[in-house]
């Protein structure tokens, strides 16, 4: 289903309801740039990553795009699929869709912020850190770093800003640009982030890259980046 939520002014903030769950994938792909190519990353650096009687966790899963996609790329049935949402409607559309294609992953419906992470060789956290209250991301690093085993890897997609606020409005203009390029109008951009307001707070580079390293983690990498979107990798050595 096509994405037109914000052809009209919401009366409420922006959250993962059953409007957003119907319109998700549509969404995702015009709205993220290169949302395909950055799940894809995550995939391929998983399978270097994938270890015997262990866990592959999805925080903030959605429909599920990331687990369903990584399932047809390894044989090992020990390894764990688990994607954890506190949204029904995306649970809901995730299990489906994994019934259709007849694959085993554990859709839970549940905030992950409350829920126990063990013995993972992979957690990833695409575009859903930046919807957790500031005063809680580092307690959930730490979390995620706990729950790494020894060379588990963490992968971690966000929106960013910058301190430089001439080139951050820039970045934000050109973003809007890609947006326009994707088919939403004007009044559906200003919308959208007029909901999203104090509801998505983004970080810096340097300021994920700190609350990585504050955790744990000793290697932090660049996966990809575009403009204020970026991907990072961060190993449990």
């Amino acid at each position: 289903m096509k994405d037109k939520l914000f052809s009209i002014p919401p009366v409420k903030q922006f959250e993962f309801d059953e409007g957003v769950a119907s319109v998700f994938d549509d969404m995702a792909i015009r709205s993220i740039p290169y949302y395909s190519e950055v799940l894809r990353l995550n995939v391929d650096f998983s399978l270097n990553a994938l270890k015997s009687n262990t866990y592959v966790y999805d925080l903030g899963c959605s429909t599920g795009n990331f687990l369903l996609e990584l399932s047809n790329k390894f044989e090992d049935e020990s390894i764990q699929l688990k994607g954890i949402d506190n949204s029904t409607a995306m649970i809901e559309r995730a299990r489906l869709k994994a019934k259709a294609y007849g694959k085993k992953i554990d859709f839970i419906h549940q905030n992950f912020l409350e829920y126990q992470i063990q013995n993972a060789c992979v957690i990833t956290a695409n575009y859903t850190i930046q919807f957790i209250r500031p005063i809680q991301r580092n307690l959930l690093i730490k979390k995620i770093f706990e729950g790494l085993c020894d060379g588990g890897i963490f992968i971690m997609s966000e929106k960013i800003t910058t301190n430089d606020k001439v080139l951050d409005k820039q970045m934000i203009d050109r973003y809007h640009l890609y947006k326009k390029e994707q088919g939403y109008t004007q009044n559906e951009i200003t919308t959208k982030r007029e909901a999203l307001e104090n509801v998505l707070i983004p970080y810096s580079l340097e300021e994920n890259f700190e609350m990585l390293k504050n955790a744990g983690f000793k290697s932090v990498e660049i996966l990809f980046k575009w403009i204020n979107f970026t991907t990072l990798i961060a190993r449990k050595n």
